[in-house]
């Protein structure tokens, strides 16, 4: 079993609140750290339902929930999900826990690291078959700047979209991570010298995975059809990692607020956000944010 450590364990458990007998629906399982620990205290695997479309993540569940009656789906949450509505299914819990997970950081062939070099590939399910590749070395340079724009919020993006074409074509993670650097070259380094600690690197290569995964579009699409799959009286969670997905869910959850009209009641007035004791144990949870809700009985 990979080493990955469920962010804001605590926090999604007491927003969530589960009670012996529930239903959950996980849409990015993962390795099964919060299905586990929910669960553990429903009693109910055969009303719950997992979803992940990492094929290695989909492996470990089977084998963590082993002689279960859970069911587990190797698709996007988009399309899972989609499904679940069309049949009519409802759920206690709904749980979504977006971005990157530890094995795909730890892993060089995966192409999602800046510490170890791989190949541009960036892609949650590998039977898909855009790859940050494709896009690095086949878009133009006006299309490579958009999307660093975009998706990274990135200063320089057509300074950075301008030196890759030059570059082209380019292999692997270190040669993308070399290019960003040089468009920062001030900027980035370690100790009181008064640089930033983060990678220059670091929005590019969110802005690629965002965009290989079409991440944002999935979220947004998403958002109303698992508010169509909480039961009445049910709980949603969702935990983003950077700004762009947590706007989209603030905004979802504002616009269907009870008191507007809507059918939510929304429990986190602000973002729940990862204590520092569990920061130290667990450096993902650094950029955590947990927003929650509750749908009303009516």
């Amino acid at each position: 079993m990979p080493n990955h450590q469920p962010v804001l364990l605590k926090e999604v458990l007491q927003y969530l609140q589960p009670k012996p007998g529930e239903s959950c629906l996980d849409v990015t399982a993962g390795y099964g750290g919060h299905a586990q620990a929910i669960l553990g205290r429903t009693g109910s695997p055969e009303k719950s339902v997992l979803v992940d479309r990492d094929s290695q993540a989909v492996k470990d569940l089977k084998s963590r929930f082993a002689g279960q009656k859970i069911k587990i789906v190797h698709r996007d949450f988009w399309s899972a999900s989609r499904e679940l509505a069309s049949e009519g299914r409802r759920f206690d819990m709904i749980l979504a826990d977006l971005g990157v997970s530890s094995p795909h950081l730890e892993s060089a062939s995966r192409g999602f690291s800046l510490k170890v070099p791989g190949p541009l590939d960036m892609r949650m399910d590998r039977r898909q078959q855009l790859t940050a590749g494709q896009i690095v070395n086949s878009a133009s340079e006006a299309e490579l700047a958009g999307i660093f724009s975009e998706y990274g919020e990135e200063p320089k993006a057509r300074q950075i979209a301008k030196r890759i074409v030059s570059a082209r074509p380019l292999k692997s993670t270190d040669q993308l991570a070399a290019i960003a650097t040089k468009a920062w070259p001030l900027h980035y380094g370690r100790g009181k010298t008064g640089k930033s600690r983060i990678h220059p690197a670091t929005r590019i290569f969110q802005a690629l995975r965002i965009a290989v995964n079409d991440e944002l579009a999935q979220l947004e699409q998403s958002l109303p059809i698992w508010l169509e799959l909480l039961a009445p009286g049910g709980r949603l969670a969702v935990i983003s990692f950077h700004s762009l997905e947590d706007r989209l869910v603030k905004r979802f959850l504002a616009e269907q607020a009870a008191k507007y009209g809507g059918e939510l009641e929304v429990l986190t007035k602000k973002p729940q956000v990862a204590t520092n004791d569990e920061v130290v144990l667990n450096p993902r949870a650094r950029s955590a944010k947990l927003r929650a809700a509750a749908k009303t009985n009516t």
